[in-house]
């Protein structure tokens, strides 16, 4: 059902306006306009996610109109979710369905939606903004590569002997129904305590994964793998589209190495059954998937990442300060009091520790002085563990930690194992 809303309406040069979504009709349009500009499974997906997702909503997706003909010619939207970081919650909002007619492109339609979107991060109080992005153009929007995302690891078929078959007393597979949401929920909070950052995935998103996105861009298989008693042991999706032509596994539970060899074993007969090359694995380097497929020789391809914008620093930092203090807390440094200046150099923040405590997050008016030094755009792959300081500076010349600060940095900011598994 189409939610109530307060549309938003703003008019832009050039007989255009930045609209949201106010009702069916244009809920209609815009999805035919994301189904022409990116195909028809994403007209699909729009109706899904306004229509049945748990957590959108109708104002959250922006349009740009021609007004003489009422042509939808630009689209965005925003996809609130929720994030897990060690033991807090973060709010992020995506980015996501970024689209222009090509006649209407370099007439900033984009950038008028993305001031909007950054409004709605701000009125919604959201911690980040992440982005599936293509290379380099939302830099100029303030994102940066800062989570793992895509690639992962190829695994040829020839790779795992015939004797290890997917026939076996021990192991069954099975599609997942809405009969199994309270097992998967389970299943996947195990896995997702594995990883420092991860999705939080309630009973109302397995819902939305196993109904209305089956008809979608993003529809996934969610096999569940049970023993000779039926208890079940783990699961793993397999997307129906996706980047190469080998088969795809995207998410998996935890499983012990018998339960992965089987399940890798599985998901070759599948790929031979639909002519699937190879298989690639993307997850978690750390997932016991991944390390029974590289024991038998699969290689990895790299990854790509989330490109992320944090909207308030001083206020992530605030709410990340009970993780700060457990870090400081299990180190060498349990019960520190000092300031710590992180400057990005047109502004800074003054980390107030008090008997390991952190008591303030002070805004500084000018960046000019600082323990940690660092552009802006950098500080997303440092507060959320993407990469250590060290390797920051190695890339970028003016990210700098001074001496005598080093190991608290080392302590406070480590690089940390982190996925996002979706939500729709």
């Amino acid at each position: 059902m189409f939610t109530a809303t307060a549309p938003y309406r703003r008019e832009l040069a050039d007989g255009l306006v930045l609209r949201s979504l106010a009702d069916n009709d244009d809920l209609d349009r815009v999805a035919a306009f994301n189904g022409a500009v990116h195909g028809p499974e994403v007209a699909a997906m729009t109706r899904e996610l306004v229509m049945h997702h748990p957590s959108t909503r109708p104002e959250h997706w922006l349009f740009v109109e021609d007004i003489a003909t009422r042509q939808v010619v630009s689209s965005i939207c925003l996809i609130p979710w929720t994030w897990r970081y060690e033991d807090v919650e973060l709010k992020a909002g995506e980015m996501a369905i970024v689209g222009t007619l090509e006649g209407y492109r370099r007439r900033g339609l984009i950038r008028a939606q993305v001031s909007r979107h950054a409004e709605q991060l701000h009125e919604g109080g959201y911690d980040l903004s992440h982005i599936q992005g293509i290379p380099y153009f939302y830099l100029q929007f303030g994102y940066e590569y800062a989570l793992p995302l895509e690639g992962g690891w190829r695994f040829d078929l020839h790779l795992l002997p015939d004797r290890v078959t997917s026939h076996s007393p021990a192991f069954s597979m099975r599609l997942a129904t809405l009969d199994d949401l309270a097992i998967l929920v389970r299943l996947y909070d195990q896995a997702a305590g594995d990883l420092t950052i991860s999705t939080v995935r309630v009973e109302a998103i397995w819902r939305y994964l196993l109904g209305p996105s089956l008809h979608t861009e993003t529809s996934a298989e969610t096999w569940l793998i049970a023993d000779a008693e039926g208890m079940a042991l783990g699961y793993l999706r397999i997307p129906q589209r996706g980047f190469g032509e080998g088969i795809i596994v995207n998410e998996a539970s935890r499983m012990s190495v018998p339960t992965a060899l089987f399940a890798l074993a599985k998901v070759k007969e599948l790929a031979q059954q639909r002519n699937k090359p190879y298989i690639r694995i993307c997850l978690a380097a750390g997932n016991t998937l991944v390390g029974v497929a590289r024991n038998h020789g699969a290689h990895a391809l790299g990854t790509y990442a989330w490109q992320i914008h944090l909207p308030d620093i001083g206020r992530l930092l605030r709410k990340l300060a009970p993780i700060l203090e457990c870090r400081l807390a299990s180190s060498a440094l349990a019960g520190l009091t000092q300031d710590i200046c992180l400057s990005l150099y047109r502004q800074g923040f003054e980390l107030r520790f008090v008997r390991g405590r952190l008591t303030a997050v002070e805004p500084l008016s000018s960046g000019d002085r600082g323990s940690i030094r660092l552009p802006p755009l950098l500080a997303a792959p440092l507060l959320l563990g993407y990469r250590c300081w060290d390797e920051l500076a190695q890339a970028h010349h003016d990210m700098s930690v001074r001496d005598d600060c080093r190991y608290l940095v080392d302590v406070l900011f480590p690089k940390v194992p982190s996925f996002i598994y979706t939500i729709y």
